[in-house]
C-alpha cells in the first residue's frame, strides 16, 4: 500500500512549508513570553542580579564577623588575664599610670 492508498497527498499543492497564520501567532506570542521570562529571571526581584549582589554583602558581612570574633576572644583574653593574673594588672599600671615600687627608682629620659 501506497501513500496515495491511504489518501496522503505526497505534496500539498499551492502551500509551502510556512506556518500557517494561526501557528505564527502563537509563536510570536511564546518568543515574547520567552523574552519576558529572561528579563524576570535576570533583573527582576530575586532575579540573578539581586543574588549576585546579596552573595557579595553575605560574603563582606562575614568577612568583617570573622575580624570581630576574633577581636573578641583577644579580648575576652585580656579581662580573663586581668581577673586572674597580678602581673597583668602591674604592667598596665606602669605603662598607663607610671606605677612606680616602692625602692625602686624613675628615670625619664626626654628626647630633643
Amino acid at each position: 500500500m501506497g501513500l496515495a492508498a491511504w489518501n496522503i497527498p505526497l505534496q500539498s499543492q499551492g502551500q509551502s512549508d510556512r506556518l500557517m497564520p494561526p501557528m505564527k501567532i502563537i509563536v510570536a506570542i511564546l518568543f515574547v513570553l520567552l523574552v519576558l521570562l529572561q528579563i524576570k529571571l535576570w533583573s527582576g526581584d530575586g532575579g540573578l542580579v539581586d543574588t549576585v549582589q546579596l552573595q557579595r554583602a553575605v560574603d563582606q558581612q562575614q568577612q568583617e564577623n570573622s575580624a570581630l570574633s576574633e577581636r573578641n576572644k583577644a579580648l575576652e583574653a585580656e579581662v580573663e588575664d586581668l581577673k586572674k593574673g597580678v602581673d597583668a594588672i602591674e604592667e598596665r599600671a606602669r605603662s598607663e599610670l607610671g606605677l612606680i615600687k616602692p625602692g625602686e627608682t624613675f628615670f625619664q629620659t626626654v628626647d630633643e
